[in-house]
């Protein structure tokens, strides 16, 4: 197995750096302090409990705090818990960083960027070229840096591009299947879909919702960019009414938050694309770190399930 806290397992020994992600205060039932701490590294986070916490502690062990700590995995109502033996803040002789402790995308930053370039030299509409590329101009920096989500899927540096351009490697073989789809609208919608997270979110190391993000969101938030954006460009016609309810309809249904259904056929493959590599994501980082034989920790975003993974192989 791989090394890191996200292959670790119950009754490991834990003697390492790491990251805190979260940390909230908390009380025993006979009134004694304790800190739970979120802690992370490249591989994955756990949840640790650092018992009888004093008042300094509450100010030395915080959010992006990079700790050194020993402990051993324990098993808490069905998952893994990291009971801390002892820790420390990290100094700056031990040469760690926070950037050593951020789970990256696995494909490059600049592959990404190349990707979204040839989808939009590809595209023949030129009002839905004009818009997507003034998007990507507008956000590429935090666009290629962004993760997608706070956690579940893809929540990781880049997270969001390669969110984006695995969906686009989906629309392509639909496209070949069903060439009936509008490929212009349909990559558009992809790549403009979640871009309104960039706002909504807060950034790459402890990601959090922004204060706009939790009154808005992020599908308002977009719906409301891509009408001044053709505002800006001098643009009118039906594409920007598509291209806003694309965005709007992406979560399929009032219950996952969007705000109207898909109506539009390119808006219901969107939704579906969007579902299928968000669940891909999940799965197979959570069957990464498990033995063939074993089942994943349950999966809260996929109906708390967790997955087998067979002891054959096959691709």
């Amino acid at each position: 197995m791989k090394k890191g806290i996200g292959y670790a397992q119950v009754g490991d020994t834990i003697d390492s750096f790491m990251l805190i992600k979260e940390a909230t205060k908390g009380t025993t039932s006979n009134g004694k302090p304790f800190l739970t701490l979120i802690l992370r590294d490249a591989t994955g986070e756990i949840e640790a409990k650092l018992w009888d916490a004093t008042k300094e502690d509450e100010t030395i062990f915080i959010p992006e705090q990079i700790v050194k700590l020993t402990g051993e995995i324990n098993q808490f109502r069905g998952k893994a818990q990291l009971k801390i033996i002892s820790v420390r803040p990290a100094q700056a002789t031990d040469g760690v960083y926070v950037s050593d402790f951020v789970e990256k995308a696995p494909v490059e930053k600049e592959v990404l960027a190349e990707k979204l370039r040839e989808i939009i030299f590809e595209m023949e509409n030129p009002v839905i070229q004009r818009i997507v590329r003034a998007f990507i101009k507008k956000y590429q920096a935090t666009l290629l840096t962004y993760p997608a989500a706070a956690k579940n899927h893809h929540d990781y540096v880049s997270g969001l591009a390669h969110h984006i351009v695995s969906m686009l490697e989906i629309a392509k073989q639909l496209h070949v299947l069903y060439p009936e789809l509008n490929k212009d609208l349909l990559y558009a919608g992809i790549i403009l879909h979640d871009l309104g997270k960039l706002k909504e979110l807060s950034g790459v190391v402890t990601t959090s919702y922004t204060t706009e993000g939790k009154l808005l969101g992020h599908i308002p938030m977009m719906v409301e960019e891509i009408g001044i954006m053709a505002k800006e460009l001098q643009i009118e016609g039906e594409e920007v009414l598509i291209l806003q309810h694309m965005v709007l309809s992406h979560h399929g249904k009032a219950e996952w938050g969007s705000p109207k259904p898909p109506l539009v056929r390119e808006a219901e493959i969107l939704h579906l694309i969007d579902l299928l590599d968000a669940k891909m994501n999940m799965m197979d980082r959570a069957l990464e770190k498990v033995k063939p034989g074993e089942f994943t920790d349950r999966l809260f975003a996929l109906d708390n399930r967790s997955f087998y993974k067979p002891l054959f192989e096959g691709r």
